[in-house]
C-alpha cells in the first residue's frame, strides 16, 4: 500500500494554529483538566449527598435504615448507575472516536453531560435521578476516553508525563470543589448544577484548540498536522526534530494496510504487538479500580462514620482527606518524567497493600486509639494512590497503544475502568454491612497481586515519543525479547529514523529523513513510505 505524505510550505502556514509552544500546552491542559475536574466532582458530589438531609428527604430510597437493611444496595447503585452510562460511552467510542476526531468527540460528550446535568438538578423522582445520572455517565464516558490521547497525542515527549499527570491532580480538584459545596437550604441541588460550569467551559474552550497531529496524518491532512507540531514544540518546520516527529507518525500510519483502524485490529501481534498493548491497557485500567480507591472517593463520609466520627466531624475530615489529596498528586507531578512510570506503580501498590492490610489489622481491634490511626492511614492511602495510579493510569493507557489502535484501545480500557468502577461501588456498600473490616483484607489482597503484574508485564512508556513505543515492540517481537526489558534499554533507535524504518519492516529507500535531507529542500518532500 503507498500512503502520500506529500507537503507545500503554504499550506502548512496556512493552517498554522494561532497560539504556539507554552501558550498551546497551558491552553490544551487547560481543557482537558477542565474535563477531569468535572470527572472528579461528578465523583465527588454524590458521595457527600448521600448522607444529607435534604437528599435523604428527596430520594428515600437511599436511606439506610434497621428496617430497610436492602436501601445500601440502593445507595450503592445511585452512585454506581453513573458507570454503567460512562461505560456505554466509553464503548461507543469504538465506532464514532476516529471517525468524529478528538475535539469533536470531546464535544458531544460534553454536550451530553450538560444535558444530563439539567435532568439531573430537576429530579423530583427515583427513577428519574437514575435516568439523569446515566445519560450523565454516558457523556463523561465520552470525555474520559478520549481527553488523555487527545492531551497525550498534543503533548512534547519531554513534558507529557507532567502535562497528563495534572488530569490526576485535577480529578482530585474536582472531588475536593464537591466536599467544599455549603449544603445549605438549596441542599443537592446547587451541587449538581454546579457541574454545568465545567461542562460549558470544556465545550466552549475545546473549539480554539487544534486537532491531534496523529488523528490528522491518519485522515490524510498532513499539512496541517505538521503545523501543529511545529506549533506544539515552537519551532519551525524546517526543524530537524519537528520533522523527525513527524516522519515518525507517518511511519506509523505507513506500515498499516489500511487507512481506518477497525476492532480486527486490536486482535493482532507481529511487529505492532496490538493485541498485546490492548490487553496491557485493559488490565491496567482494571488494576486501577481494584486498589480500593473508591472505597475512599465515593464513601468517604461514610468510612470516616464507620471510624466513629459524627457526621459533620467526617464531612470535614473528608475536605481535609481531598486537600491532601491534591497535594500528593501535584508532588506526583513532578517526579514522574524523572523517576519512570514503572517504579511509581510498584511503589504506590506497595504502598497500598501495606495500608489495607494495617486498616484491616485496625478494624479488628476496633478501638478508639485504632480508629485514629484508620482516619490517620486513609489519608496515606491517598498519597500512595496520588502517586502510583492516579493519573498515572490515564497516562499509561494513552501512552502504550499505537497510533491505528489508540482510540480503540482507550475505548476500551476506559469500559474496564468503568466496568469495575461499577462493580467495586456495587460491592464496598454491601460488603462493610456484610463483612466490615474484612473488606480491607480482600483490597490488600488485590494491590498485593498487582505488583508481580507490573513488574512482568508493564514496560516503561517514559522518555520516548508514542511513535518510539512502536519502535520498542516491534523491536522485541524481532529479537523474541521480552518488551519490558526492550522498554529499558538506551539503544533503541528513535522513530523515523533509518533503523526505525526497518524494524518497523518500512522501505528505508523511499522516506526522506529529516536528519538528511530537511523540508523543503527539494519537491520530492514526503514521498510514500511502503511497507517491506
Amino acid at each position: 500500500m503507498k500512503q502520500q505524505f506529500s507537503l507545500e510550505p503554504v499550506d502548512i502556514v496556512a493552517h498554522a494554529p494561532s497560539l504556539r509552544g507554552r501558550k498551546l500546552m497551558a491552553a490544551v491542559a487547560f481543557v482537558a483538566g477542565t474535563g477531569f475536574t468535572l470527572f472528579g466532582y461528578d465523583q465527588g458530589v454524590m458521595s457527600s449527598l448521600l448522607t444529607g438531609n435534604q437528599f435523604e428527604a428527596s430520594f428515600p430510597e437511599v436511606l439506610v435504615e434497621a428496617s430497610h437493611p436492602n436501601h445500601a444496595t440502593l445507595q450503592s447503585f445511585t452512585i454506581a448507575i453513573y458507570e454503567v452510562g460512562c461505560l456505554f460511552g466509553a464503548l461507543s467510542n469504538l465506532w464514532v472516536g476516529d471517525k468524529l476526531g478528538r475535539r469533536r468527540t470531546i464535544v458531544v460528550g460534553g454536550s451530553i453531560m450538560i444535558a444530563g446535568a439539567i435532568l439531573q438538578t430537576t429530579a423530583f423522582s427515583f427513577p428519574h435521578l437514575i435516568f439523569a445520572r446515566t445519560f450523565t455517565g454516558f457523556g463523561n464516558g465520552l470525555i474520559t476516553s478520549t481527553v488523555p490521547t487527545y492531551h497525550a497525542e498534543l503533548s512534547p515527549s519531554a513534558k507529557r508525563g507532567r502535562m497528563i499527570m495534572m488530569e490526576g491532580t485535577l480529578i482530585v480538584v474536582g472531588v475536593t470543589i464537591a466536599f467544599f459545596v455549603n449544603w445549605s437550604s438549596a441542599q443537592w441541588r446547587v451541587p449538581i448544577a454546579l457541574q454545568l460550569v465545567f461542562e460549558i467551559i470544556m465545550v466552549t474552550c475545546i473549539g480554539f484548540l487544534p486537532e491531534s497531529p496523529r488523528w490528522l496524518v491518519k485522515h490524510g491532512r498532513n499539512a496541517e498536522a505538521m503545523a501543529v507540531l511545529s506549533a506544539m514544540e515552537d519551532k519551525p518546520f524546517t526543524d530537524p526534530e519537528v520533522q523527525r516527529t513527524y516522519y515518525g507518525i507517518c511511519e506509523a500510519v505507513g506500515v498499516e494496510t489500511s487507512s481506518q483502524g477497525s476492532l480486527r485490529e486490536l486482535t493482532t501481534g507481529g511487529r505492532s504487538q496490538n493485541f498485546r498493548r490492548t490487553v496491557i491497557a485493559v488490565v491496567f485500567m482494571i488494576m486501577q479500580q481494584l486498589t480500593g480507591i473508591n472505597l475512599v472517593t465515593f464513601y468517604a463520609t461514610i468510612v470516616f462514620q464507620r471510624l466513629g466520627l459524627s457526621n459533620t466531624d467526617a464531612r470535614i475530615i473528608s475536605v481535609a482527606n481531598g486537600a491532601e489529596y491534591v497535594l500528593a498528586s501535584i508532588a506526583a507531578i513532578y517526579v514522574i518524567d524523572y523517576v519512570g512510570r514503572r517504579r511509581l506503580m510498584l511503589f504506590g501498590a506497595i504502598g497500598q497493600c501495606i495500608v489495607m492490610l494495617l486498616l484491616a489489622i485496625l478494624g479488628y481491634i476496633n478501638n478508639t486509639p485504632a480508629q485514629i490511626v484508620s482516619v490517620v492511614l486513609l489519608f496515606g492511602f491517598n498519597t500512595f494512590f496520588a502517586f502510583g495510579w492516579l493519573g498515572l493510569a490515564w497516562l499509561y493507557c494513552a501512552e502504550i497503544a499505537g497510533l491505528r489502535t489508540r482510540a480503540l484501545t482507550n475505548a476500551l480500557s476506559t469500559a474496564s475502568n468503568w466496568t469495575f468502577n461499577f462493580v467495586v461501588v456495587m460491592l464496598v456498600g454491601p460488603a462493610f454491612n456484610n463483612i466490615s473490616w474484612r473488606t480491607y483484607i480482600v483490597f490488600a489482597v488485590m494491590n498485593a497481586t498487582i505488583i508481580p503484574v507490573v513488574y512482568f508485564f508493564c514496560p516503561e512508556t517514559g522518555g520516548r515519543s508514542l511513535e518510539d513505543l512502536d519502535v520498542v515492540f516491534a523491536l522485541a517481537y524481532i529479537n523474541g525479547d521480552d518488551p519490558v526489558k526492550v522498554s529499558l534499554r538506551n539503544d533503541v533507535p528513535l522513530a523515523g529514523s533509518r533503523e526505525a524504518d526497518e524494524i518497523l519492516g518500512v522501505s528505508p529507500g523511499v522516506q526522506h529523513h529529516p536528519l538528511e535531507k530537511p523540508l523543503g529542500a527539494s519537491p520530492s518532500l514526503g514521498e510514500a513510505r511502503t511497507p517491506v
